[in-house]
């Protein structure tokens, strides 16, 4: 399980594929994918069944996963790289443009 720089709900920029350019909130991590769920990013269409939750079915538009090496963390309306530094004996995630402590 590889060590993942984006969290949920940091705000990210997609920068490979067909929604590319997009900026959203992630809703959701998949470490062992190494995949990330954005918000209105790569819609996708499904087909469900009536069931308790949704009781006529039908056809549902849902966020699908993107891979975490196509989206980049916004820093102050700005794409980029996070590092990881110690301050204070902690292990903290840094803005690479800037030098900033991310969280």
């Amino acid at each position: 399980m590889a060590m993942m720089k984006i969290k949920k709900d940091d705000m990210v920029k997609v920068i490979a594929g067909k929604d590319k350019g997009k900026e959203g909130k992630v809703i959701a991590v998949d470490h062992k994918k190494n995949t990330v769920i954005v918000e209105g990013v790569n819609m996708i269409t499904k087909h469900t069944k009536p069931s308790a939750q949704n009781q006529n079915g039908g056809i549902v538009n849902q966020e699908g996963p993107i891979h975490a090496s196509n989206v980049m963390y916004v820093h102050k309306g700005k794409a980029t790289r996070v590092g990881f530094d110690f301050k204070d004996g902690k292990k903290v995630r840094v803005a690479k443009s800037t030098g900033d402590v991310i969280d």
